[in-house]
């Protein structure tokens, strides 16, 4: 499918849960976000109804997403689900890491394919600060558990903040030295809880390469730019939504844990896909790509969403 920009739409972030386990200060409120009534969200076979309507659109790869999407309960089944979609050529699942050690195998074995982490931070307490409910071993052991089942190389996602991990930029790229992980920096957006905070946490990018000058240019993937430091076994990634906006390359729609469409993270526009089926929803989907929009106001006038983070899914 192609948007009215002429960009393919291949990639689906679907949002299981906009609950999470973690109080991460720059997606969700310190007392948590209320729980909505089962009624209110997409069951299991909404969500394979709804993702198995996306590949027959052309999407070619999902990520789940949340909140966490490890809370979500049936989380394997709906993995093993997906995976069975004909067409389907990747499913992903990014998560906090802290539910790894009981469901990496399991998620394994279901079909994922690959994971992304989140890791902003290698000391034990800013990590705790950060998320208000975790701590940093949970993460380690996660890691850990991830490897063993078979997820060797692994994405780390690093929310750069001035003033909390600015300082860590090195020592985060240096697990690329000897794993064949990715860590990928990804510039603060001003949404939700931290839209209001001090601008000098918003940091570019360019931070990261001029903290490491040796880092060495290679091909992009997706939305990031990609370097290696000499003799790495992984890389470092660059995602700079506000630095180095890449609207004009973005092949990603996104549907939400209570089943509206939306064409890009920061617009207000949505489309409500629950209580389609048959042709109704693929016309509903394609209606939804064909109405993506151009790009978005985050340096101009911040994000036109009203919702947060984790009610959209990371």
């Amino acid at each position: 499918m192609l948007d009215r920009c002429g960009r393919t739409i291949d990639y689906l972030r679907l949002s299981v849960t906009d609950l999470c386990n973690y109080r991460c200060r720059y997606c969700m409120p310190e007392e948590g976000v209320p729980k909505r009534r089962h009624a209110d969200m997409l069951t299991l076979e909404e969500l394979a109804e709804i993702s198995a309507a996306c590949v027959a659109c052309g999407v070619k790869k999902i990520r789940l997403t949340g909140g966490e999407p490890l809370v979500r309960r049936g989380i394997v089944e709906l993995c093993r689900a997906l995976r069975a979609i004909p067409g389907l050529e990747e499913l992903c699942l990014t998560t906090n890491g802290s539910l790894l050690p009981q469901l990496a195998q399991p998620l394994r074995q279901a079909g994922v394919d690959r994971l992304n982490i989140s890791l902003d931070t290698l000391c034990p307490d800013r990590f705790a600060a950060m998320t208000r409910t975790g701590t940093l071993q949970n993460t380690l052991d996660g890691i850990r558990a991830a490897e063993e089942a078979g997820f060797h190389h692994l994405k780390f996602d690093t929310v750069l903040i001035g003033g909390f991990n600015d300082d860590e930029i090195e020592a985060l790229a240096g697990l690329t030295l000897e794993h064949p992980w990715e860590v990928r920096f990804i510039e603060l957006m001003p949404m939700g809880p931290c839209a209001g905070w001090d601008k000098g946490c918003f940091l570019s990018g360019e931070k990261v390469l001029k903290r490491l000058p040796a880092l060495q240019e290679i091909s992009s993937q997706g939305v990031a730019r990609r370097y290696r430091l000499p003799g790495a076994a992984g890389t470092v990634g660059l995602i700079s939504p506000m630095s180095h906006e890449f609207c004009a390359q973005c092949r990603r729609i996104r549907v939400t844990a209570d089943g509206k469409l939306k064409g890009c993270l920061h617009s207000a526009e949505e489309l409500s896909l629950r209580g389609l089926h048959g042709q109704a929803l693929l016309d509903a989907i394609a209606q939804g790509i064909a109405q993506k929009p151009l790009r978005h106001h985050l340096t101009s006038g911040g994000s036109d969403t009203a919702r947060t983070m984790n009610e959209i899914g990371g």
